[in-house]
């Protein structure tokens, strides 16, 4: 960056944790980023209002559950932003189409360290199976009763993952090591899932054959609410259903359908479609309005976390640092 001019970038949904690794990323560097980039912190949200408060900004780093629309990408075009850079792989946030057409680069963090999200995915699965949460909280009570906890050996079970990618890949090589047998469905075959013994079938064959299915696609008008009542009919009667993907891939109301026949025997989210306007904030002393999250938690054999399968140190760093590469080097580009 010799002889280039300092870029001002405003960092939105910042948690004090974000800025923490990005200050430690921006002097880590080889050379030191500090003087390629000034990066003021705002804990808010990017929409379109907040969006008009870059003016003098020439990048702003987004989160997942920012609001990129085409009316947000207007306000940071008239602020004359050229880089909305992205800090998440998945970019079903942003109006592409309405980024390039203000001539505004769009980047992202396309993998960083797939296993954290495959291990928290692991994490719900055992724990929503042994019931290790409940077992918790029944022993600080004195409680030592096992009815109510019994589950089922995950040995030679027969695993649905849909998406095989980095994550979807090491969640199979994880399940690989359990013994399960391994179905997957993705438009695109990957040979390491095959080679860790996978077999790729149709989802009709995945959904009718799999006792626990897993969700590692990214969203889009393809897969939008892709397990609905229709899909959840082809499954079978007390299925595990895991979502650490995105939250709209699933019918919120179709599960719900779902869990009160029984049809859903277990159910994992890391995700949910409208998490925009709940997650990574304290709520605690709020009344939540959205009925259907709050159905949701009434039920026994719901374990929700929030957004939370990507939150390890070494995510974090490694999120940071390709942040910050793709603003000073322009790499990581979304294309049409």
């Amino acid at each position: 960056m010799e002889n280039k001019e300092r870029l001002n970038v405003a960092c939105f949904s910042t948690q004090d944790y974000d800025k923490a690794v990005f200050e430690k990323a921006i002097n880590s560097a080889e050379p030191p980023y500090a003087d390629s980039v000034a990066i003021t912190y705002l804990s808010h949200r990017l929409t379109a209002s907040t969006a008009r408060l870059c003016e003098g900004y020439n990048v702003v780093i987004a989160f997942v559950n920012d609001d990129i629309s085409a009316a947000t990408v207007k306000a940071l075009a008239h602020c004359n932003v050229k880089h909305i850079a992205l800090r998440c792989a998945g970019f079903n946030n942003v109006d592409i189409n309405a980024a390039h057409e203000h001539g505004i680069q769009v980047s992202r963090v396309p993998a960083y360290s797939p296993e954290t999200v495959a291990e928290h995915t692991i994490a719900l699965i055992l724990t929503l199976n042994r019931q290790t949460h409940k077992a918790y909280n029944r022993v600080r009570e004195g409680n030592f009763a096992l009815s109510g906890l019994m589950g089922f050996t995950l040995h030679n079970k027969t695993v649905g993952v849909v998406g095989t990618g980095k994550i979807g890949c090491s969640v199979i090589r994880i399940l690989s090591g359990f013994g399960c047998r391994i179905l997957c469905y993705d438009p695109n075959k990957n040979h390491d899932a095959m080679d860790l013994g996978a077999q790729y079938v149709d989802l009709e064959t995945l959904f009718a054959e799999s006792i626990i299915v897993s969700l590692h696609c990214p969203l889009n008008e393809s897969s939008h609410h892709m397990i609905n009542s229709e899909s959840l009919h082809k499954m079978q009667d007390g299925v595990m259903l895991i979502n650490t993907s995105r939250g709209g891939l699933v019918d919120d109301k179709a599960i719900i359908d779902g869990l009160k026949s029984k049809k859903i025997g277990y159910l994992g989210l890391d995700v949910y479609e409208r998490e925009s306007e709940l997650f990574f904030t304290d709520h605690s002393q709020d009344i939540i309005q959205d009925d259907n999250f709050q159905r949701l938690t009434t039920f026994p054999n719901v374990l929700i976390t929030g957004h939370q399968g990507f939150f390890t140190a070494e995510a974090l760093s490694e999120i940071a640092q390709v942040t910050l590469a793709n603003i000073v080097n322009k790499t990581n580009i979304v294309t049409l």
